[in-house]
């Protein structure tokens, strides 16, 4: 399995809080204004120019002078891992810890950056799998080769560098567009949510297929083995799936 730190030496911090940054402000890989970039950190604009074009040349983004910047496959894969290391910590931090909302934040930025893949592991089965931080956003599933959060714990005693990374980056149902359509690839819970999950068709290798997102708070309309379903948003936010590469012509 590959990993997004191909590079000798680990992304500074200062690279990934420009990827966290971008990610949080795209929406399914919309662009970014450089402008809203500038804002959220409090840097500069001619700061953060400089610092797209350095990321450009990485290959971490694809930045145009007047549109903007997105992020690319490798530069998602790297704002995923560090806006799940923030997110857990927050969720640490306010389950076990009982810091105040207030100290939340800032106190995550300082951890994130030097947290180990070892330790965002044993972070995340400590906490029982959260999907979500305080905040109520979602937090992005590993990239680890897992089908389950079952089989991770089933194998805790590997350690990461054995079981290598995964080479997709996976995408939520939630997150998916109107006729877009992937194959299941990651379920987050325990057995009872997998369990749900079969019993309404939604296995590991099934291709689903997205019809409608309902606006607000209302459920995800999609297509599975040639039924339709109508799936809340606290399943949605829980199947991760690889994009196929192509969309389907439904109704």
């Amino acid at each position: 399995m590959s990993n997004y730190r191909s590079e000798d030496q680990k992304l500074s911090a200062n690279i990934e809080e420009y990827l966290e940054t971008i990610y949080k402000l795209s929406h399914n890989g919309d662009m970014v204004k450089t402008t809203n970039i500038s804002k959220c950190l409090n840097i500069a604009p001619g700061s953060v120019t400089q610092m797209l074009k350095k990321l450009d040349n990485k290959g971490y983004v694809d930045y145009s002078q007047y549109k903007g910047v997105k992020l690319t496959e490798n530069g998602l894969k790297a704002a995923k891992s560090v806006t799940r290391k923030h997110r857990l910590l927050e969720r640490f931090l306010h389950d076990i810890l009982k810091l105040k909302n207030s100290l939340l934040h800032d106190q995550a930025c300082e951890m994130e950056h030097t947290l180990s893949d070892e330790a965002e592991r044993a972070l995340c089965q400590v906490l029982n799998h959260p999907d979500k931080c305080p905040d109520d956003c979602p937090i992005p599933a590993c990239d680890l080769p897992f089908t389950s959060c079952e089989e991770c714990k089933a194998r805790k005693e590997e350690e990461v560098s054995v079981v290598g990374k995964r080479d997709e980056n996976l995408i939520p149902i939630m997150d998916l567009k109107n006729h877009q359509k992937g194959k299941v690839s990651f379920i987050r819970g325990d057995y009872k949510v997998i369990r749900r999950l079969l019993d309404m068709g939604i296995t590991i290798g099934a291709i689903i297929s997205v019809i409608k997102v309902a606006p607000l708070s209302g459920p995800v309309e999609v297509s599975i083995r040639g039924s339709k379903l109508a799936i809340g948003r606290d399943i949605a936010c829980n199947v991760f799936v690889e994009l196929t590469g192509d969309e389907e012509g439904l109704a």
